[in-house]
This record gives C-alpha cells, structure tokens and sequence, in this order.
C-alpha cells in the first residue's frame, strides 16, 4: 500500500551548519595545504616528478582502501557518544600530529632518506584522515532527512570549506618570502606546525558540538571485535555490490571520478603555468600571481557559486542544477585558455568566476544527492549505512586523486615540462594544453553520464514517507519486549525436567546430521512462506509458485499455517490439503478496515469449503496497535457464529505474553495461538530451549485447559545480533533440533518459522527478517 504522505521538513540550526562547515574547512585545508607544500619537494628538496608522483599516488591509494572498513566500524559503534564523534575527535589529533612531522625535513638528510620519511608520516596522516573524514562525512549525512535541507546543510559546509582555497595559495607567498620564517625549506618546517595545530583544532569541533544519539544499547549494530572487523572485509565487498547496483548512485560516482579527478590531475600545473608561462619562468616576477589564481577562484565560489547553485537546486532540481553549473565549468576552461596572457596576467581572474561552478558546484550537489541515495539504499535492504555509502563514494573519488598524482607527474614527463629550469615553448604549451583540455573532457563525459539521473524531489519525497511507514511498522513486527519473560516468571510454576542437547562436543558436520536426521522426521508443523525473490507483501501470489514451494516442504510436514486469505493466499490451503496436510488459515487484520472485511469473508468462504482446520482471526494485531481488543473480539465472534456447527477451532495469534493479560481474548478462543521467541527476548543459544518451555508454560498456566499451540518459534542464520542472540547458521540448527526433540517429546504442536527466507522483509525488519527459513529464497536447503 503506497503512502502519499510527504516528509516532515526538519530544519537543522544554523549553529549545527556551521559546526560542520567548519570541519570541512578542515577536511579541505589539510589536503589543499599538502598540495600547496609539495611543490617544495621539486623546487627544493630536489624530488623528480617521478617521485612526487610516487607521493601523491601511494598514500591516496591507501586512503582510499582503508576508507571502506573505516565506514563499517563507524556505521556499527556502539557507544553512549553515538557512532562518529570520537572517531571525529581521534582522526583530528592523528593528522595534526602527522601533518607537522611530516615536514620536519632536511636537504643535507639527502633524498632518499626524505623520501622514505616523507613516505611514512604520509601514510600516518592518511590513515588520520580515514579515521576523521568518514565517520565525519556521515555526520553531514544524517543531519537530515529533508529533500532541500541536506543540499542547504552541504552549502553551508561547501562555504566555510571553499576558505581553504583562499587561505591556502597564500601559503606560496610565505613559503618563498625569507623574511618570514627564513629559507623556503625553513618555512615548510615552521609553516607546518602551525597548519596542522589550526586545522586539527578545526576538525575537532564537530566532534564536540555536532549532538548525536547514544548508540550504546542499540542491538541492530554488529558487534566490533577483531572477528567481525577482519569478516567485514566480505560484507564491504557484499556493500559495494550492493551500493552499485543503484543505478543513480554509480552515476554519482562515476561523474564525481571524472570532473575531480580531471581537475586534480592538472591543478598543480597552476603554479607553473603562471610561473613559466606568464612570467618566462620567473617566481620572483610572478608574486601573488600564483596565489590569486587559487585564491580568486576559492573566493567567487564561496560567495557567487554556492549560492547560486543552492537556489537552482531547489527551483529546478538537483540535476538540472548540477548540469548548468558543470557546463558553465566548461565554459570557464576554454576562457582560461585564451586569458592566459603574458605580460597581462589580470586577464585570467574573468575566467575564475566561470570556472569555479566546477568544483563548487560538484560537491555542493553531489553530497546532497548522496544522502537521497542513502535513503534508496535503506528502502532496497533496511540497513542504514551513511558510513559505508560516504566511503564507497569518496573511496571513487580519493582512488581517482591518486591516480591523478601518477598522471601529474606522468603528463609533465610525456610534455618534456622539468620544474626549476628552462622549458621550451612546446612544453609549456603542452600543459596548458593539458590545463584546459582534460577537465572539459572529464566534465562533458560527467554531464553525458547525468544526462539520465532521475531521482527526483517527488520520488525523495515517496521514499522518506515510506521509510517513515516502514519504520514504525518494524517497531512493532519485531516489537517483542526484552524482559517480558523474566517478570512474568516471576509467578511461574516450576517447569518439569527436561534433558536438553549438549551441542558442546559436536561440530558443524555432525550438528548438520543431527538437523537433517531431525527434519526427515516430519515435523508437526511450518509457517508456509509464498513471497519470491522480487515479490513484496501484498503482490498477487500464482498457483505455480504455491504449489513449487508446497511441493520442496509437503513431505516434512503435518500441517501448513498461513497468513492471510486475498491476493492468492487463498490458495495455500487448497494446495495443503490435495498434499494431505492439515492447515492453520490466517486472516490477515490490520487497520485497513475494507481489507478485513474481505479477508474475513475469504477466511469464512474457505473454511466452509472444507480446507481449514483451525481459523486463526488476525496475527499480532494487538502486538501492532492495529485495532482495539473490542474490535478484534467481534471479528473473533463474527468467525466463530458464521462457522458454528462446523468442527473448526477459531483462535487468534499473538505473542505468549499478549495472552497473559488479556483474559477476554482468552476466554473467546477455542484454541490459544501463541508466537514464542526467544531470539527477540536476546536469549543465548543455551538458553532459547528453557525460554521456549518458559513461554509455553506460561501460556499453558492463562489458557484454563484449552489446547496450547506454539504457532511461530525460530531463529534466524543471519543479521544482527539482539542481546545474547547471536544468528547464524549453526545457531539456527541448534535451535530447531533441541526445539523439535522437545516438541516430539513432550507432545507440544509447535509451528517452526519459516519454511523459506523472503528477501522482501529486509525492507520492513532489516536482514534478520529475511534470514529465517529453513530453504533459502530459491527452494534450496540451507542447512544440508
């Protein structure tokens, strides 16, 4: 059922934004300071561009990688400061610290020695960096929900970042000025310490203003231990699947590798190009030339292209925005080709307003974009993943920002471009040519790439309402009350021996005998699961795919229980019965008032048909707040006059405790059906059994002598854990072969759930509601 409902606007305060945008200033200035230093490398320490290449690509190329894992322990922190900020907080201190040694470096230490060295505290900052920019990325991610607000929270951000764009470029004219802190190598070394004790103090402050949500008891996150760390390896790899298989989230990332990654590859020839171009290879000539270029273009973005590129984003779409800022970027190249002048170097500042809407308008566009295909992400598998998402997207980006120092390097080398001597005319030519010619490549094969992007406001809208839908569904399918059991126990009745199974000298060979060995004994029963791979609740079920799945389960089973009586469920107890089976037919009740009646006139018309043997009237209605008790009640009473004479038992379904405190519904009932689960209680696989008996004990003590029937118990092989519940394939068989043993043994009826996983309730209970069946989603056994 669709919800037209749009999202709630929520406004995020300005304070927030600024917080924010002040760590992005942050996660700007380091590596835009770094580009800036390293051109002393070169011009001083006497690197090649062969080995400043080899520094720009190695230490990116590590960033990126480590990214990856750094999104899955961000996205699974349980802590009381919620799941980023002291990640924020450590990542800030790493590169501060790494940043000043960094550049403590001498000439008379001779170049291999400072290469090495540079290498490894390169590595150190990198990894800094990691630890600091994903988790804080995600921060800006989750800030809001709102379609416009995230482009507004980005804009804000992109502003105070586009600063160090400003600032940075002046660090040229204090670098190769002696009057400042001495020789330019002296600089470095000075210049450095204060860099990084400034911009470290900067990327603390979202860790220490930005409010977050305490993560601590939040069961759904995976446990981070060195096991699942190193295992999460596999789940990133399954994540990077995953995410791209979203069709407009590759084509963000694919766009955002060709515009950034053009640009940097020729960004460091701007102080050449000045330099040796303008001023024939004179840095003392050029002055603040090389500085302006950089800073000029910082300034008409922060104040000019960000905010024009705000307000077309909300007036005609993200899109549209994003492919009028770009081809204005194209524009901005071209003018940049015939405004470099000799002799005339304030030609080139007309161009910087033009070609800033390539960068400024990029990320400005792009990370909103990137928190609307979060949500996609959220919609296609209930997991909310703004860490792993924010590191697939800036891995694309920092990957591309490596392989752009190689090709730095590479592309002065194949122009015959040697820094700090004299260039011939085709050389520099040849840089320029570079200069103009690959952003505009890059930026037209980005805009060709967009051309299809189709996620809209209107669809952004859709899908944060159904999110809404969906989350406030799953907090009540999977609302069992942790520590329900434990203060109904306590007017408990003692229970009887039972000897259950030690499992803890038998390995997973002999456990999955002892499984198939315990199904082939035909279990009493099984919740019949009829959705496919690419079907959801409420699609029309064929007889084909009925009777395919009735055919794998008829022979393990006595009896079939279903849940509903429309959209071809109808079907599965007329199937159940030419197999032989007995049946348990639910009607599905909710607060859609017009679906219940037909479902209860379908329970009723099914019934009377011969293929029902105990009608249950709704499932977990009360669990959910669907309806009153009062009005459950009279459907119950509706049910049981229509098929009176008929030897039909009428029951309803809920959780054991439900029944405990409700004697009308017991009192009604022929036949008291009760869903038992110790997983979502946060049992421990040692104890599900004794908590499982607890339940049903419990339940036997409220039923005044009806019969007791356990209509869904299980455990799930995979998804996060709930307490002491842990899923897992080996769990699940432990589960059902002490369960079933019980069972048999004590003579209980008792529904195993389920009989298939169903992809589909990954949207609605996240992973572990796809993950219970015994056959997979294809039909295959899970557990041979």
């Amino acid at each position: 059922m669709s919800n037209q409902n749009t999202a709630k606007k929520s406004s995020v305060p300005m304070g927030q934004k600024i917080a924010f945008g002040l760590g992005m200033l942050a996660n700007q200035m380091f590596p835009a300071a770094l580009q800036i230093f390293m051109v002393v490398l070169v011009q001083d320490y006497g690197f090649s561009t062969f080995l400043w290449g080899i520094l720009f690509f190695i230490p990116r190329l590590f960033d990126s990688f480590t990214d990856p894992i750094m999104g899955f322990i961000s996205d699974n922190t349980r802590s009381v400061w919620g799941r980023r900020r002291q990640y924020v907080l450590l990542g800030a201190i790493i590169m501060g610290v790494a940043f000043s040694l960094m550049w403590q470096m001498y000439v008379a230490d001779g170049l291999n020695y400072n290469f090495a060295y540079f290498l490894i505290w390169s590595l150190v900052f990198y990894l800094g960096l990691t630890i600091f920019s994903v988790p804080y990325v995600a921060m800006g991610y989750e800030m809001s929900d709102d379609f416009h607000e995230r482009t507004n929270i980005m804009a804000v951000a992109q502003s105070i970042g586009q600063w160090a764009w400003v600032i940075a470029p002046w660090f040229w004219v204090v670098m190769y000025d002696n009057d400042w802190f001495g020789t330019t190598t002296e600089t470095t070394r000075t210049l450095g310490i204060w860099v990084a004790i400034f911009c470290a103090l900067l990327a603390m402050v979202p860790a220490l203003f930005i409010k977050s949500k305490s993560t601590k008891d939040d069961a759904s996150l995976t446990p981070l231990t060195l096991k699942t760390i190193k295992g999460s390896l596999k789940l990133i790899l399954n994540n990077f699947i995953e995410a791209f298989k979203i069709s407009a989230f590759r084509k963000l990332c694919y766009s955002t590798f060709l515009i950034f990654n053009a640009f940097n590859v020729v960004a460091g020839f701007s102080f050449f190009i000045v330099v040796y171009y303008l001023f024939n290879g004179d840095a003392g000539a050029a002055g603040l030339w090389p500085t302006l270029l950089g800073s000029v273009g910082a300034l008409a973005t922060t104040f000019l292209v960000i905010p024009i590129v705000a307000k077309m984003s909300k007036s005609i779409g993200k899109k549209k925005a994003f492919l009028v800022s770009q081809g204005i970027s194209v524009l901005g190249y071209i003018m940049l080709w015939f405004l470099f002048i000799p002799g005339k170097p304030y030609m080139f500042l007309f161009a910087l307003p033009f070609f800033s809407f390539g960068i400024g308008g990029l990320f400005t566009i792009m990370m909103s974009m990137t928190s609307d295909i979060i949500d996609i992400d959220e919609l296609n598998t209930g997991k909310r993943r703004e860490g792993v998402f924010g590191a697939i997207y800036w891995l694309m980006v920092k990957f591309g920002f490596a392989f752009a120092g190689l090709a730095t390097g590479a592309i002065m080398a194949l122009v015959g471009f040697v820094p700090d001597t004299v260039n011939s005319e085709a050389s520099i030519t040849g840089i320029r040519f570079f200069y103009s010619g690959l952003p505009i490549l890059g930026t037209l094969g980005a805009m060709w790439i967009m051309r299809n992007y189709d996620h809209t406001e209107e669809k952004a809208l859709e899908i944060s309402a159904e999110l809404k839908r969906r989350k406030a569904v799953k907090q009540t399918t999977t609302g069992y009350e942790g520590g329900r059991l434990a203060a109904l126990l306590q007017n408990g009745a003692p229970l009887p021996v039972f000897q259950q199974i030690d499992f803890s000298n038998k390995d997973l060979s002999v456990t999955k005998k002892m499984f198939t060995n315990t199904l082939n004994k035909t279990l009493n029963g099984l919740c019949f699961s009829p959705y496919i791979e690419g079907q959801v609740a409420g699609d029309i079920l064929t007889e084909g795919q009925i009777r395919k799945r009735m055919d794998v389960i008829s022979s393990y089973t006595k009896t079939v229980r279903s849940f509903a009586c429309t959209e071809g469920n109808e079907m599965i107890p007329q199937i159940a019965k030419e197999k032989g089976l007995k049946t348990i037919v639910g009607a599905w009740i909710s607060d859609d008032k017009e679906r219940n009646e037909k479902e209860i006139a379908a329970l009723i018309a099914l019934a009377k048909s011969g293929v029902v043997d105990i009608a249950a009237v709704g499932n977990e209605v009360l669990l959910r707040n669907d309806i009153s008790e009062q009005e459950l009640l009279a459907y119950i009473t509706r049910v049981k006059e229509a098929l009176k004479g008929l030897e039909i038992s009428v029951g309803y379904v809920d959780t054991y405790y439900e029944f405990s405190q409700r004697p009308n519904l017991v009192a009604i009932s022929d036949v008291i059906l009760a869903n038992c689960y110790p997983f979502w209680e946060g049992s421990s696989i040692e104890e599900s059994l004794t908590d499982l008996r607890q339940m049903h004990a419990i339940t036997k003590q409220v039923a005044n002598g009806k019969k007791v029937i356990i209509t869904e118990t299980g455990w799930p092989s995979q998804g996060q854990s709930v307490g002491d519940a842990n899923p897992s394939q080996l769990n699940a068989m432990k589960y059902f072969i002490q369960t079933q043993e019980w069972a048999n043994t004590s003579e209980i009826e008792m529904m195993h759930f389920s009989s298939f996983d169903e992809s589909w309730k990954v949207r609605v209970e996240g992973e572990l509601g796809a993950r219970w069946g015994i056959w997979d989603k294809n039909e295959k056994l899970k557990y041979s």
